[in-house]
């Protein structure tokens, strides 16, 4: 029974994280409504967290927050990434070509996990924030997780549940959504036209290992008519030689012909 509730105790921690992590920050009353939990209980849970430096008071009286103490735990994860290592170079230069801006994804489950963003000079967009997540049916990077993998992994992710739908863009069927994958596999390079958030674009591709499996997703996000519009093709052409440079540092040799042989 100890273990039981040690867990629970464990699990109800990780909630309140969670929703603070969405909220940014919240009184213990509104969390105490969001879990269902008696306020008080609520209470003593953030006064214990926050001895941790877990949680810290918020700006505004009576609000807590996020604590520094889970800045470097999150710092440590991203860091045990080689992906994320062997991509940082490759992402500064992109950055300094295009001003717009870069993400690095790495699949979890399915959602698509931002491990690293460097901000565009014009537009930095706030749908995908370092340590967030979206969906694998949604935004570049995402699809180019989902669209480089057998077309098993498709159907079952369609069969999982129905799927979020955060424009009027946004792929949520399988009639919609396959065509999009199978386009993404055949062109090397996924396409993001305002359906995370309307005005905005990206390009994604794949980055591969020695085997040939996707990794992570290396995408640039900006304004539509600069990622679509100005020079597309210029674009598309550096962020493929990008995917493909850190995909070589994991061992990925392209195979004329092969699914891997991306761009």
């Amino acid at each position: 029974m100890a273990q039981d509730g040690g867990l629970a105790l464990v699990r109800k921690s990780v909630e309140v994280l969670d929703l603070l992590a969405a909220r940014g920050e919240a009184t213990a009353a509104q969390l105490a409504e969001e879990l269902g939990e008696p306020r008080s209980s609520v209470y003593r849970l953030l006064s214990s967290l926050q001895g941790l430096d877990m949680v810290e008071g918020g700006s505004r009286r009576g609000t807590f927050r996020l604590g520094f103490h889970l800045l470097s735990l999150g710092t440590a994860v991203v860091e045990r990434f080689d992906e994320r290592r062997f991509a940082q170079p490759v992402m500064e230069r992109l950055h300094d070509e295009t001003g717009e801006t870069v993400y690095l994804c790495v699949q979890r489950g399915r959602e698509a996990v931002c491990i690293e963003r460097l901000d565009g000079r014009r537009v930095q967009s706030l749908a995908l924030k370092l340590g967030g997540a979206l969906p694998l049916h949604a935004g570049a990077a995402s699809r180019a997780l989902l669209a480089f993998q057998d077309r098993s992994a498709w159907s079952d992710y369609l069969e999982q549940g129905p799927l979020e739908r955060f424009t009027p863009s946004t792929p949520v069927t399988a009639d919609s959504l396959i065509p999009v994958l199978e386009q993404t596999s055949d062109s090397g390079i996924s396409v993001s036209d305002q359906d995370v958030t309307v005005g905005v674009a990206a390009l994604g591709v794949p980055i591969l290992d020695y085997r040939g499996q996707v990794r992570a997703a290396l995408s640039i996000s900006g304004v539509r008519e600069a990622i679509l519009g100005t020079d597309p093709a210029g674009l598309r052409e550096r962020l493929v030689e990008a995917g493909q440079e850190i995909s070589r540092a994991l061992g990925w040799k392209a195979v004329t012909g092969a699914v891997a042989d991306f761009g």
